[in-house]
C-alpha cells in the first residue's frame, strides 16, 4: 500500500508542485488549504505524514502542531516556513514537528527528507513478543527500548514519542555512559546539516526527560554534562 502524505499550504501552486511531485515518487497525496481542514484530516485520515506549512489561514501551522500533539497524534510533522527565522524553527520543534525546511526549496529536497524521516517509520511494528528477552532490547533502570518494533516503555508503560525523540533515545541508550556533544548528536540522529542549530537537541531532550524523569529539574537517566553535551545512565539508588 502506498505511504499517505498530507500536505497542508495555502499556496495553490506549493500544493500543486508537491502533489505532483510526491506522486511521483509513489506516494498517495491528499491535500488541505488552512490549518483546521489540515488538522481534521490528520485525524480522520491518517496519514503517514504530515507537511505543513507555518503561515495558515483559520489554524497556523505551530497550532495545527500544538493540537495534534495534544490529542496524542504522533504522526511525523515536516513543518515548510517562507521565514527563515530560528525562533520559528525552534518554536516548531518545540511543539513536535520532527523537521523543518525553508522556503523555497527544491520538490527533490522535500521528497528526499520525506523519504528520510518515513525510512524510521516504514516497518510498523507489532507488538513485543511474550518473550520479550528474545527482542533485541536496551533496558536502562525503569526505561526499555525495543529497537525493532520502534517502541520504548517506561515503568511498564509505553512511551508517546514522536519518530526523532525515539531516534534519539536510541542513540543515547546504545551510548549509555558516554558523554555526547550536541554537534554528535546533531550528526547521528539529524543525518543532514542543520547549520549548527544545536538548540534542537535541547528542546527534544526536554521532552525525553518530560517522558522519562520524575522530576525535570533533577534528572536521574539523561544528564547535562555542562560545557559538553548529555549522557544517558543507570538512575542510582533512588
Amino acid at each position: 500500500m502506498d505511504k499517505k502524505i498530507l500536505v497542508v499550504d495555502d499556496e495553490q501552486s506549493i500544493v500543486t508542485l508537491l502533489q505532483y511531485n510526491l506522486q511521483q515518487a509513489g506516494y498517495e497525496v491528499i491535500t488541505a488549504m488552512d490549518g483546521q481542514e489540515g488538522k481534521d484530516l490528520a485525524v480522520l485520515e491518517k496519514p503517514d505524514l504530515i507537511v505543513l506549512d507555518l503561515m495558515l489561514p483559520k489554524l497556523d501551522g505551530i497550532e495545527v502542531c500544538k493540537q495534534l500533539r495534544q490529542q496524542k497524534v504522533s504522526t511525523p510533522i515536516l513543518m515548510l516556513t517562507a521565514k527563515d527565522d530560528e525562533f520559528d524553527k525552534v518554536l516548531g520543534l518545540e511543539l513536535g514537528a520532527d523537521d523543518y525546511m525553508t522556503k523555497p526549496f527544491s520538490p527533490r529536497e522535500v521528497v528526499a527528507r520525506i523519504k528520510a524521516i518515513l525510512r524510521r517509520t516504514q516497518f510498523m511494528p507489532e507488538p513485543p513478543e511474550e518473550n520479550p528477552e528474545d527482542t533485541d532490547s536496551f533496558q536502562i533502570g525503569g526505561l526499555k527500548i525495543f529497537p525493532d518494533h520502534y517502541e520504548a516503555y517506561f515503568e511498564e508503560e509505553l512511551l508517546e514519542l514522536t519518530p526523532k525523540e525515539f531516534e534519539l533515545l536510541l542513540y543515547l541508550a546504545k551510548n549509555k555512559g558516554r558523554v555526547l556533544t550536541r554537534d554528535q548528536l546533531l550528526s547521528a540522529v539529524w543525518n543532514y546539516d542543520f547549520a549548527g542549530d544545536t538548540r534542537i537537541v535541547d528542546v527534544h531532550i526536554s521532552h525525553l526527560r518530560e517522558k522519562i524523569e520524575k522530576n525535570t529539574k533533577k534528572p536521574v537517566y539523561i544528564k547535562t554534562i555542562r560545557g559538553l553535551g548529555y549522557k544517558l545512565e543507570e538512575p542510582k539508588g533512588e
